[in-house]
């Protein structure tokens, strides 16, 4: 099929993650002209994690290696995977096709999963790049249990930070959280569940101003936001770690206006990853989610891909 001179691809997959290479992998078997297209590094965030402990399947794992599995095996069934940006992303209302701008020309496509993930907001403290995925986390699920028995320190004052802290009580002796302000923003109920436990300590008017250490972090340097002192704490190094939850950013810039959005930005889908315009789909974490996981997000790929083959009357895998 042939508009305006350009071959119209079945599926546009945007996000080599590991929603967007699941996707290729089903969208591959249900025998759909598709490509993946990437802009970064193809297993998005979780090439940033370094041990793995909870994909079913592959114990004692690291992103990297999990995530050129997931592109070796795409590639091996003779999918599309190639690292291309896209910089936006529009649909003809009279023909239904999507054009996908990148800087090697347009690419026209019969439906599009939009895969490229979330990103942690940043705390913003000296040696918090240096440091991350090396005693700087941004996901208590992930990471948790390599702190068992020790001290963690949590930056954030909202739900999900005083969440994660109450979960980290499950391995860390100790969990300070570190809230900028001189009050929680998380509900009543998880507030008064972090004041009764007594792993918890909360650090009012606190920030975290910067990191040290060899490998693993050493020292932390504290201010005091109402009288701007600094207090330096020194322990043995790799005996702490620090979550920093602080929010998300959803990549989901390239549908705006074209799909319904939360107010945090995340795309709202149906269970078939279905977003509020036809044939544009969503999965993993860009999508509204209450999980996000490398494990959910490749689920979504297989139900946004399958979505995607019934949408065309294609065989869906079984």
């Amino acid at each position: 099929m042939e508009s305006n001179n350009k071959q119209v691809k079945d599926l546009v997959i945007v996000g080599g993650g590991p929603a967007g290479l699941t996707a290729s992998i089903y969208a591959q078997r249900s025998l759909l002209d598709a490509a993946t297209l990437e802009q970064e590094a193809f297993g998005g965030q979780t090439i940033l994690t370094s041990e793995i402990d909870n994909y079913p399947g592959l114990p004692h794992t690291d992103g990297y290696t999990l995530s050129e599995a997931m592109r070796s095996q795409a590639t091996d069934l003779g999918a599309e995977v190639r690292m291309e940006q896209v910089t936006g992303i529009s649909r003809d209302d009279k023909s239904g096709l999507f054009t996908l701008a990148t800087p090697d020309g347009d690419i026209v496509a019969k439906s599009v999963i939009l895969a490229g993930g979330a990103t942690p907001r940043r705390a913003g403290f000296q040696g918090e790049e240096k440091f991350a995925s090396h005693g700087v986390s941004y996901c208590a699920t992930c990471d948790g249990m390599f702190y068992r028995g020790k001290r963690v320190y949590v930056v954030g004052g909202g739900n999900s930070a005083a969440e994660e802290a109450l979960f980290l009580t499950r391995f860390a002796d100790e969990v300070i959280l570190i809230v900028r302000k001189d009050h929680l923003r998380a509900q009543a109920a998880v507030a008064r569940e972090l004041e009764e436990n007594e792993k918890v300590t909360v650090r009012y008017l606190t920030s975290i101003v910067s990191l040290e250490g060899g490998e693993l972090p050493s020292t932390i340097t504290f201010r005091n936001n109402e009288t701007g002192e600094t207090t330096v704490e020194t322990y043995d190094e790799g005996s702490f770690g620090v979550f920093v939850f602080v929010g998300r950013m959803p990549a989901s810039q390239l549908v705006e206006g074209l799909v319904e959005l939360d107010p945090s930005g995340y795309v709202i889908t149906d269970e078939r990853m279905a977003t509020s315009t036809p044939g544009l789909y969503a999965a993993g974490d860009v999508r509204k989610t209450p999980l996000r996981q490398i494990v959910t997000a490749a689920a979504d790929g297989a139900i946004a891909a399958n979505s995607a083959a019934a949408y065309l009357g294609r065989p869906v895998e079984g």
